[in-house]
């Protein structure tokens, strides 16, 4: 929302319903890091995959549903068309600027540490569980994109769209979130553990503006993020045939920035498409996500 307007008054779920969801998210996602150690009873939980997932993804998405409901998830399947043009250009784009920033900071390890970088030969824990069955977890790889943009971007950052002046607060402190439960990275990597996360912060915050710009599409961030990890277990299968994928994506999100960017200089990130053409007409300072929830959902989430 644009500064200096106020936003549409806040109804439905308390911050402090919101926040206890949040709270317990962040608990049951990072409980597989110490409560198998802490308790053997529950080992055998954490051992299985099923068991695994349903008190990784299970609790947070019953803690949202009591506390805060499905307000924010409301608009999930609109304006594909656009959140495809959003999604990928914000993909793209912030994927280059992740890549900026990790050769930034391995020339600094270079400078002050470069033996430090051989930690990174150490095998990524999720792609050791998959050696086994890779194809499997090519496919689990859509559903969790789908479970943890549910959680992430629809609940997590969603309740906040219609809440705050400035999206891109929120947008920031969700993304820092989404890469810290990750825990296994800076557990596996150490100190070069650094070098992993810009990657998870800017994904996050791309599909965040991405959620934003159509007022609320958790269909095609979803996909994007089922690419991601997908592109990464295919490369148990065939190591060329991942990088081709991830790196596909990525320059044709590019790509399309830099046509958009051309077609509307100065404005790279206006919001195109349908549901632009649609409200061009409506009066108010909106962005075309807050134009939708304006009209579409006065009170703002529930």
């Amino acid at each position: 929302m644009t500064e200096g307007v106020p936003a549409p008054p806040p109804t439905g779920p308390s911050v402090a319903r919101y926040a206890l969801a949040t709270i317990a998210t962040v608990l049951a996602i990072g409980s597989q890091y110490f409560l198998p150690q802490l308790v053997v009873a529950v080992r055998p939980v954490y051992t299985s995959l099923l068991g695994d997932l349903l008190v990784v993804y299970g609790i947070p998405i019953l803690a949202f549903l009591g506390l805060v409901g499905t307000g924010p998830l409301r608009h999930w399947n609109q304006h594909n068309g656009l959140a495809a043009l959003e999604g990928l250009r914000w993909y793209g784009a912030l994927t280059l600027v992740s890549l900026v920033v990790i050769v930034a900071l391995t020339v600094v390890y270079l400078a002050l540490d470069p033996s430090a970088l051989n930690l990174l030969s150490r095998t990524n824990p999720a792609l050791a569980q998959a050696m086994g069955d890779p194809w499997f977890f090519v496919g689990l790889s859509f559903l969790i994109g789908a479970v943890e943009e549910t959680i992430f971007r629809g609940w997590i950052f969603g309740f906040w769209v219609a809440r705050s002046r400035s999206w891109v607060v929120p947008a920031a402190w969700t993304s820092l979130l989404f890469a810290g439960v990750h825990l296994y990275y800076g557990t596996t990597y150490g100190i070069v553990a650094p070098l992993i996360f810009p990657s998870l912060f800017f994904i996050g915050f791309a599909f965040a503006a991405t959620f934003r710009a159509t007022g609320g599409n958790l269909v095609v961030i979803a996909l994007l993020h089922g690419l991601f990890d997908a592109s990464a277990y295919l490369t148990l299968v065939n190591e060329d045939g991942g990088l081709a994928l991830r790196y596909l994506v990525v320059f044709v999100g590019i790509v399309l920035f830099l046509l958009l960017w051309v077609r509307r200089p100065g404005s790279p990130w206006r919001p195109l498409g349908s549901v632009e053409a649609a409200t061009t007409a409506a009066a108010g300072p909106y962005s075309v996500g807050e134009r939708i929830n304006s009209t579409q959902n006065p009170s703002g989430p529930s």
